[in-house]
């Protein structure tokens, strides 16, 4: 049993889910069934649900190796908040601005939860 990622995907599943149906209310709203028909929102829903997709499904899995190694609780749980936090902010941040400060903050939090990850789950394999 993996408490910390499980309650973590959870969290993360939540958070795909209102990126999601932020895009489809834009694809509606415009009438655009593919792409983006130029429309600059709906590029930015799309580019936070897809930067979301592309980082998430990594993130839990080198939660749950790490989770799953016997790493004290309190390193995991720090980690689910960096990886979890970094996601939220830089999603937040996508709909401020294109460069905004929750989204800076964001990818440096989920730089730091990979970079922290990756020593852990290479240092531990040795």
């Amino acid at each position: 049993m993996l408490p910390i990622t499980s309650l973590t995907a959870g969290a993360l599943t939540l958070l795909l889910l209102v990126l999601t149906v932020l895009v489809s209310k834009q694809r509606g709203k415009v009438k655009v069934s593919l792409g983006d028909g130029g429309d600059k929102t709906l590029l930015k829903r799309i580019r936070a649900f897809g930067n979301f997709t592309e980082y998430a499904p990594i993130g839990l899995i080198l939660l749950a190796l790490i989770e799953y190694n016997g790493v004290s609780a309190m390193i995991v749980w720090t980690l689910a908040l960096l990886l979890l936090g970094g996601r939220l902010l830089h999603a937040l941040g996508m709909y401020v601005k294109p460069l905004g400060l929750g989204r800076l903050i964001g990818m440096i939090l989920n730089y730091v939860f990979f970079l922290v990850s990756a020593g852990l789950l290479i240092g531990g394999a040795f």
